[in-house]
């Protein structure tokens, strides 16, 4: 194996010598120069791994050096050796992306260490990522087994997320087995689903958080504490993705992290409008059948949001003052930094965001966007992307200097769909991939979780014999008729609707304002 190379510049080198034979036993090649100008003549003509530079030589100094290395090198790590303690001249050597920074007299061990954070930073955290989820896979695989409440499951999926963002940043070669592992936890996840969801439903004060319940449990509490808030639901959005970009935010809040579980169908017209309404769907059609929009109708099933907050107020016998935006592109995000000085005049603001509902449909349709976004790490790195360099991250700097908490939460996540399976019905069954609603299907019952009863499960029932389905871990429904074109076509999108722990445990965070 290769050597790595390291360059030492220092008009001092031989009183270095003891430390260049320490780097040599350890397997380093190092070469040396006595000044600035022989440095770059090296680094121009030999390749290097590491640079460590005097910041006081004669002729060019150690920071005239770096900045010529940085004009036609700037992916050579450097680190800064001085004998100075003066905070420009720390403050200049930062300020030109040296890898660290060291002070004389240095010693053999703070050498090795700079070297390793440098040279080796991204092999040791393999490794040790390596040997973290090898030693953390059976206790998963315990967990996953003896999964009996809801919050079990939740700590699951929480581990497998970490495990996921941490092997992904590692280059280590445990996907494969991560994957196997999360879809074993789907496949107990949705065993769990068919075990209790139908009490769930049955017993509203005896069961997790789910959609009815957000407003209830975590907006009017703290309303009813004179809290001035934004509740901001970014359609879509999935825990993973919250976990690479909370750092974004992490200057200007703190955290309280939580998981609530999305309603089925996991889509928006049911689960949104059971979030904004505090009610089951079947309710909303029977209590409020001009906001209700069944699947078969042309309009839009998100129209009446406004009014469905609305209703819940009312029910709730709350006087509070709100808000409702709903922003679709950019240039409607900026319309509302605009005006937020306005939205101070009310208690609560509604704000849903659609950004990565639409990635997720144009990921489907565009074959450039499926490219951008190969894999889940593709798509959590988009997201990233969209926050850190849209209005949206304007959107919340404004909101906590204005002082307000955010709830920030979604409706539903999403799932990139593997395996086809077959469904039939007629022209009147739905089109989503992972749950079909209709009065005649035909399916293999044992790939499935179905509500023959949909009352039961509080849902509207819109013929006498209306049943729905739900895909389950990384299936979605195919019809037969031209079969394989469509199970190409959709393998790998990412979809929502059916029983997953990525569509079904979302995040719930409680943002307060630094």
């Amino acid at each position: 194996m290769k050597a790595d190379r390291i360059l030492w510049a220092d008009d001092e080198i031989d009183l270095l010598k003891p430390h260049i034979f320490f780097l040599e036993e350890k397997g380093y090649e190092v070469v040396t120069a006595t000044n600035g100008t022989d440095a770059l003549e090296l680094i121009q003509r030999e390749s290097f791994d590491l640079i460590f530079l005097d910041e006081n030589m004669p002729g060019l100094t150690g920071l005239e050096t770096l900045a010529k290395i940085n004009s036609f090198n700037p992916s050579i790590p450097v680190v800064m050796i001085t004998k100075s303690e003066e905070e420009n001249i720390m403050d200049q050597a930062i300020g030109n992306k040296i890898a660290d920074y060291l002070i004389k007299p240095v010693n053999p061990n703070q050498i090795l260490l700079t070297i390793k954070k440098n040279i080796h930073k991204q092999d040791i955290i393999s490794e040790k990522t390596t040997v973290g989820y090898r030693q953390d896979f059976n206790q998963i695989g315990m967990q996953i087994n003896d999964s009996w409440a809801f919050e079990d499951w939740v700590e699951v999926y929480k581990k497998l997320i970490y495990w996921e963002i941490e092997l992904e940043a590692s280059d280590t070669k445990l996907e494969d087995l991560l994957r196997m592992q999360k879809s074993e936890a789907n496949i107990g996840f949705a065993k769990f689903i068919r075990k209790n969801y139908f009490d769930w439903i049955a017993s509203p004060d005896n069961r997790p958080l789910l959609s009815p319940d957000l407003f209830k449990k975590r907006v009017f509490p703290q309303l009813d504490d004179g809290e001035r808030l934004f509740f901001i639901l970014i359609d879509n959005f999935r825990f993973d993705q919250w976990w690479v970009v909370k750092e974004l935010f992490t200057p200007y809040f703190t955290f309280d992290e939580d998981l609530y579980c999305g309603i089925l169908p996991t889509a928006t017209q049911y689960a949104r409008n059971a979030i904004f309404s505090g009610l089951m769907p079947i309710l909303i059609e029977k209590m409020f059948p001009e906001l209700w929009v069944d699947e078969d109708d042309e309009d839009g099933k998100n129209l009446n949001e406004a009014p469905l907050i609305q209703t819940q107020f009312d029910r709730f016998r709350k006087k509070y003052t709100f808000s409702y935006s709903k922003l679709n592109d950019s240039p409607a995000c900026e319309r509302l930094l605009q005006n937020l000085p306005q939205l101070d005049n009310y208690q609560l603001n509604v704000i849903v965001i659609n950004f990565i509902d639409m990635l997720s449909h144009a990921r489907t349709e565009s074959k450039m966007i499926r490219e951008l976004a190969a894999n889940e790490a593709a798509y959590r790195s988009i997201t990233e992307s969209w926050i850190k360099h849209s209005y949206t991250l304007e959107l919340f700097k404004k909101i906590a200097e204005m002082g307000c908490k955010i709830i920030l939460t979604t409706d539903h996540g999403s799932l990139r769909v593997k395996s086809p399976i077959k469904v039939i019905g007629d022209k009147n069954t739905n089109t989503n991939l992972r749950y079909k609603l209709g009065k005649n299907l035909t399916y293999n019952v044992k790939q499935v979780f179905e509500i023959k009863e949909p009352e039961r499960a509080g849902l509207p029932s819109p013929n006498v014999s209306s049943t729905y389905v739900f895909a389950q871990n990384d299936d979605f429904f195919a019809y037969p008729n031209n079969y394989n074109y469509y199970a190409s076509y959709y393998k790998d999108t990412f979809q929502h609707g059916g029983v997953s722990m990525e569509e079904m445990l979302i995040p719930l965070i409680t943002m307060t304002p630094k």
